[in-house]
């Protein structure tokens, strides 16, 4: 069993980043700059936004972050989300999910002009993606993607089940799963899924990305299988500081020793989500996505 290490491809990643955000200031070109809108005090958004800033500082790019309390207005969400589209010195910008339940999120994702959805949720952005053409991707299937293809797992052929549909990681990565460059054939399971233990048993790569801890268990994965984990559920611990820990989707103790490869939790698919953040950033900022 290889343990596919995130935190360290993340950090070769930021690397290269640095590194052509060096050369690009050297070539008299501007400093990528990243907008991050956060709104009230969730505490998993809290530590997700500002690793982000730490993320940016590591690579050389400018931030800036704007808070708002839980009681904002969606109105007022709207205006700033328009100043920052037509702030020529931001070259990207996300606002945190999830929002209040009184902000219709759909709106707030449609109203970021799409050269600057670095989050990748953007129905353009979607849209172009299905289709091939230059887009955002949005940042955790954008991470996974690059992962398997930096471990060299061989995909042509494979069999890939993806548990979970959402818009964010499950829907986008079936897509990129299918494209050409990784040409597996793709088999997207859910809840409602008839026989989903027979479903995922015959993956030969298993992406887990439903939000139930510990969902998949050693009789839902075959011998040798490629087991990639995108739960982050925060659960009660008395054993941490923090009062909780982070369980993936994947019951790690029992699988990991039938899988070829799979991810930690944490330490996994979530510095990939992190780094891919800038990586779209940097497109932005050297506009290479839009022409």
């Amino acid at each position: 069993m290889i343990l596919i290490d995130g935190k360290k491809v993340s950090l070769e990643i930021k690397a290269e980043i640095a590194e052509q955000v060096k050369q690009l200031k050297e070539n008299g070109g501007k400093t990528p700059h990243l907008a991050a809108i956060l709104v009230g005090h969730d505490g998993g958004s809290e530590t997700y936004v500002a690793y982000k800033i730490k993320d940016c500082e590591a690579v050389g790019f400018k931030s800036t972050l704007v808070r708002y309390e839980d009681d904002v207005t969606q109105q007022e969400l709207l205006a700033k989300i328009d100043e920052l589209n037509n702030d020529t010195d931001v070259d990207g910008f996300i606002v945190q999910l999830p929002l209040p339940k009184h902000i219709d999120e759909q709106k707030i994702i449609e109203a970021i002009d799409p050269k600057k959805d670095v989050d990748g949720f953007h129905p353009e952005n979607v849209g172009r993606m299905v289709i091939g053409l230059p887009s955002f991707v949005s940042a955790t299937p954008f991470g996974i993607v690059e992962l398997i293809k930096r471990y060299n797992i061989e995909t042509s052929g494979k069999n890939c089940v993806i548990v979970g549909r959402s818009n964010i990681v499950g829907r986008p990565l079936s897509v990129l799963m299918s494209q050409k460059a990784i040409n597996t054939t793709v088999t997207v399971a859910h809840s409602r899924t008839k026989n989903l233990k027979e479903v995922c048993y015959n993956a030969d790569i298993l992406i887990a990305a439903i939000g139930s801890p510990e969902f998949v268990t050693s009789d839902m994965v075959k011998d040798g299988a490629v087991v990639i984990d995108v739960g982050t559920t925060r659960v009660p611990s008395s054993e941490t500081k923090s009062g909780f820990r982070l369980k993936g989707d994947v019951k790690f103790s029992e699988v990991a020793e039938k899988c070829s490869y799979i991810t930690p939790v944490p330490g996994g698919v979530g510095p990939m989500t992190r780094v891919s953040l800038l990586k779209n950033t940097l497109l932005a900022a050297t506009r290479k996505i839009y022409y």
